[in-house]
């Protein structure tokens, strides 16, 4: 499981990298490789992003504890002391994610069979060049008056890579979904990371 992790991972890195115009040609083995040494030193780049981050929210966390404990004036000065100790909070459980995430995942990368993962990215980003034409109409068939390609790139390659594991990889739906939603939480937003859940929803709904 930690290896189809991180290879679904380094996969959308991968994507990234590739044309996104429809019809454009599958790239062969070797230039698949040199897209996956630079999804490789991508994600370290985003673990270095990630911990550069937590300082600054642990940072902000620090001042806002030092502004509650500067708060004068009584009672008065309750509510505004607590605004600040919440915020310290919330900066300081931000941080502590970050950190979390940011340190697991080179620790999954010495732990798992690399080899593996490196097969599992490859292989997961030629079906999904393989195959885009189809996988994109099935899932504009499922957006419910929204098109595919409206969505910023990074959201349809998390798509894409779902149905991939969905119909190439016998993922079961709720792992390629959750998988999906995972990605978004790190590489999207918000509004992208409903929007793929409930896409995918319809999408194995569909497959039933």
């Amino acid at each position: 499981m930690q290896s189809r992790t991180l290879s679904r991972e380094l996969a959308l890195l991968m994507l990234g990298q590739t044309s996104d115009r429809s019809g454009a040609p599958v790239a062969a083995d070797t230039s698949l490789e040199a897209l996956l040494h630079q999804a490789l030193a991508s994600l370290s780049q985003h673990v270095r992003d990630a911990l550069d981050r937590s300082a600054e929210d642990l940072q902000q966390a620090q001042q806002d504890l030092l502004d509650s404990e500067l708060q004068e004036g009584g009672e008065g000065q309750l509510p505004k002391v607590r605004e600040h100790l919440q915020g310290g909070l919330a900066h300081a459980e931000q941080a502590l994610n970050r950190l979390s995430a940011s340190l697991e995942l080179p620790r999954l990368l010495l732990l798992s069979d690399q080899e593996e993962v490196r097969r599992g990215a490859v292989e997961r980003v030629r079906a999904v060049l393989k195959g885009r034409g189809q996988i994109d109409a099935r899932l504009d068939g499922v957006m419910e008056g929204w098109r595919l390609g409206r969505l910023p790139r990074i959201d349809r390659d998390i798509l894409r890579l779902a149905v991939v594991d969905l119909e190439d990889f016998a993922a079961p739906p709720a792992v390629a979904c959750n998988e999906a939603v995972e990605l978004a939480n790190r590489y999207s937003d918000e509004q992208g990371r409903r929007m793929i859940n409930g896409v995918l929803r319809r999408f194995t709904a569909a497959k039933v």
